[in-house]
C-alpha cells in the first residue's frame, strides 16, 4: 500500500534544500513554511533489550486519516499535503467559505450557526479549536511535537462510518472510494503509509522519519529504540467486512469475515473493533448519551431499520443511559436526517424516571464469535470499547477460556466493573483525553489494580475522532512556559504554526501538539505520580501486543 514512485519524487521536490542538519532528529529539508515545534534537546532512546522496560507515552486512540473518512469533506483540513504543504494541508473546506454558514456538521455538533472564520493557515483565528470537531488537529508537525516530548506509540485507527457518510451533503471527489466503509478504510491505508514516505522525505529519506508504521510488538521496540514513535494501525468502523444487520437480519458470512480480517491484516491492522455506533451483524453497541446519542439512534435505523432496544440491566455493569429526547428535538433529528415520515423514535423516559439501568439486548452474535476467534487466529489485539455490556461479557468469557491476553480499551468506553478482569487477561487501559481533573480523578478510580498487576496507564486523545477535548484551564496552578519533558532531556516552549502561537491555559488541547501542554497541566494539577504512570503506557502496551502475538492456541 505504499504510495507510488511519481508522488514520492514529487513531495521531495517541495522541500527547503538546506544542508543536512548535525541531529538526526531535526529535518534536514522541512518545508517551507512549515510549523515550529518549539522543542529543543534530543530525543530520549529506549534499550532493545527484551528485559529492559520502555519509557514513553501512548496515545491508544488517534484518528490521523479522518479527513479521508465520511466522502472527505466532514473534517476539513489534511495531515499533510504534497501539494503546497501546509498552506493547502490546513485549509478548510471550500463550503466554509466566506464566513463557515454551510458548515453543518459543525453547528450540529458545537451549536449555534456554525459562523466561524474559515481561514486556517497562516492566521488560525477559529480553528483548530478544543470545542471544534471538523476541523483538522493531526497536522505531521504536531505529531512531531508531541512524539519529541515523549510520545512512543500511537494507535492510528482508521475510521469509516456509511450512515454519517451518505447523509453529509458535501463530498471530496479526489477521495474517491464513496461511502462503503471498507473502500474508505483501504483508502486511509494508502495514505498513513504515503503520510509515512511525506515524513521520511522530510527527515532524508526511506526509513529515517521519525513516523513509523510497524507491524510487530518486535519491530516496535526496535523503532522506539531508536528514539522514534511506532504507529500501530487499528480499524474503527461501524459495520466491518459489510457485516451490517437489517431488521436483525446478517448481511455477511464467515467466509466474508474471513477474507475482510486477511485484508486488513495485510493493510498492517492489528486491531480493531467488531462494532462501533451502530448494533451490527457481530455485536451491539454500547449507546451514546444525549443529543448525540439520539442523532446516533436515527442514524443506526437509517443502517438497519431497527433503533436501540433495551432492558434490565442484570449484573453489576450497565450501558451508557440514552437520554429522554423531547417532541420537538425528535421532530428536528426526523427532518435532518431525513428518516421516513411516520418513523417515531423509541421513547426511553419510563427506564430513565425509574432509575434502573438500562442495558443493549444485543451481545456478541454467531457471526461476532466468528470473527473475534479470526482475530485470535491472526495474533491482532481486540478493542472492547464501545460493545454492549452482554456483548463485552461474553467476549471475555471467551478470551478467558482461551487465555488470550490481547484485548484492550482505549478511550474510557468500558465499564470500569470489567478493569480487574481485562488487567487479569493481560490486557492494556487507556482512558478519554479529559481535562487534567477528570483525568486525575478517573486515573485514580483504578489505580490500586495497576499497582496490584504491575501496568502502566495510557491516554486516547480520539483527536478528529469527533469528540470534544480539554478546554482552557487557567485557574492556579498554571502550565508556564517553557517547561522540560518528563524524561528531563527537553525543553518545551509555546507551539507556533504561522501567526498563532498557541499556550494551554488560554487555548486548551485545540490540536496534537498541545498533547505534552496537557501532560504537564495534569503534572501541575495532580503531581508527578499519574505522569509516571503514563510514562510506562508504551511498555505495557507492547507487553500486551508481545504476549498476543505469542499466543498458543
Amino acid at each position: 500500500m505504499a504510495p507510488s514512485v511519481i508522488p514520492i519524487l514529487l513531495l521531495f521536490l517541495t522541500f527547503s534544500s538546506a544542508a543536512p542538519t548535525a541531529n538526526w532528529w531535526d529535518p534536514p529539508s522541512r518545508p517551507t513554511p512549515d510549523s515550529f515545534i518549539n522543542v529543543t534537546g534530543p530525543p530520549f532512546l529506549n534499550s532493545n533489550q527484551a528485559a529492559s522496560p520502555i519509557k514513553g507515552f501512548i496515545d491508544a486512540h488517534n484518528h490521523p486519516t479522518s479527513s479521508w473518512a465520511f466522502g472527505g469533506r466532514l473534517l476539513c483540513g489534511q495531515p499533510f499535503s504534497t501539494s503546497g504543504g501546509i498552506s493547502t494541508a490546513l485549509k478548510d473546506c471550500p463550503e466554509h467559505y466566506p464566513n463557515g454558514s454551510l458548515a453543518l456538521f459543525d453547528f450540529l455538533t458545537k451549536g449555534g450557526d456554525g459562523i466561524h472564520d474559515p481561514v486556517g493557515w497562516p492566521t488560525f483565528a477559529s480553528w483548530p479549536a478544543y470545542d471544534s470537531q471538523t476541523h483538522q488537529q493531526n497536522y505531521y508537525a504536531w505529531i512531531e511535537r508531541s512524539w519529541r516530548a515523549g510520545l512512543r506509540v500511537m494507535v492510528a485507527n482508521l475510521v469509516a462510518n456509511g450512515v454519517i457518510c451518505s447523509i453529509y451533503p458535501f463530498k471530496d471527489p479526489a477521495v474517491g472510494p464513496g461511502c462503503n466503509e471498507m473502500s474508505s478504510i483501504r483508502y486511509q491505508a494508502s495514505k498513513i503509509y504515503e503520510m509515512e514516505a511525506y515524513i521520511d522525505g522530510i527527515f532524508g529519506g526511506t526509513g529515517k522519519g521519525f513516523f513509523r508504521i510497524v507491524k510487530s510488538a518486535t519491530q516496535a521496540k526496535d523503532i522506539i529504540a531508536q528514539g522514534k514513535l511506532a504507529v500501530v494501525l487499528g480499524v474503527e468502523m461501524s459495520e466491518p467486512f459489510g457485516c451490517k444487520q437489517f431488521l436483525d437480519l446478517p448481511q455477511c458470512s464467515t467466509s466474508q469475515i474471513d477474507k475482510g480480517l486477511d485484508e486488513l491484516y495485510g493493510l498492517g491492522v492489528r486491531s480493531m473493533f467488531l462494532c462501533h455506533k451502530f448494533d451490527n451483524a457481530l455485536c451491539g453497541v454500547r449507546f451514546d448519551e444525549g443529543t448525540t446519542g439520539a442523532a446516533i439512534n436515527a442514524g443506526q435505523f437509517l443502517s438497519t431499520g431497527t433503533f436501540w432496544t433495551t432492558e434490565k440491566c442484570t449484573g453489576a455493569q450497565a450501558d451508557n443511559p440514552i437520554s429522554p429526547v423531547s417532541a420537538q428535538q425528535k421532530q428536528e433529528l426526523v427532518a435532518k436526517l431525513g428518516l421516513p415520515k411516520g418513523v417515531k423514535m423509541p421513547d426511553y423516559t419510563t427506564a430513565a424516571v425509574e432509575g434502573s439501568p438500562q442495558c443493549n439486548v444485543r451481545g456478541l452474535t454467531t457471526l461476532g464469535e466468528y470473527a473475534l476467534r479470526g482475530m485470535i487466529k491472526r495474533k491482532m489485539m481486540v478493542e472492547i470499547d464501545h460493545m454492549s455490556v452482554k456483548a463485552t461479557g461474553r467476549v471475555l468469557d471467551i478470551l478467558q477460556a482461551e487465555k488470550y491476553p490481547g484485548v484492550i480499551s482505549s478511550h474510557s468506553w468500558m465499564d470500569l466493573e470489567w478493569t480487574g478482569r481485562l488487567y487479569q487477561l493481560g490486557g492494556f487501559i487507556a482512558q478519554y483525553m479529559h481535562g487534567s481533573e477528570d483525568f486525575i480523578a478517573e486515573a485514580a478510580k483504578t489505580a490500586e489494580l495497576r499497582a496490584q498487576y504491575d501496568v502502566g496507564y495510557g491516554f486516547g486523545t480520539d483527536m478528529n475522532g469527533l469528540g470534544s477535548w480539554p478546554a482552557p484551564r487557567n485557574s492556579s496552578p498554571v502550565v508556564t512556559y517553557p517547561f522540560t519533558s518528563v524524561d528531563g532531556g527537553s525543553t518545551i516552549d509555546r507551539v507556533t504554526t504561522g501567526q498563532k502561537t498557541w499556550d494551554f491555559p488560554t487555548d486548551g488541547a485545540a490540536h496534537y501538539g498541545l498533547v505534552p501542554d496537557w501532560i504537564e497541566d495534569i503534572r501541575v494539577v495532580g503531581g508527578q505520580s499519574v505522569v509516571d504512570e503514563l510514562f510506562r503506557g508504551a511498555d505495557s502496551y507492547l507487553k500486551t501486543w508481545g504476549a498476543s502475538e505469542n499466543h498458543l492456541p
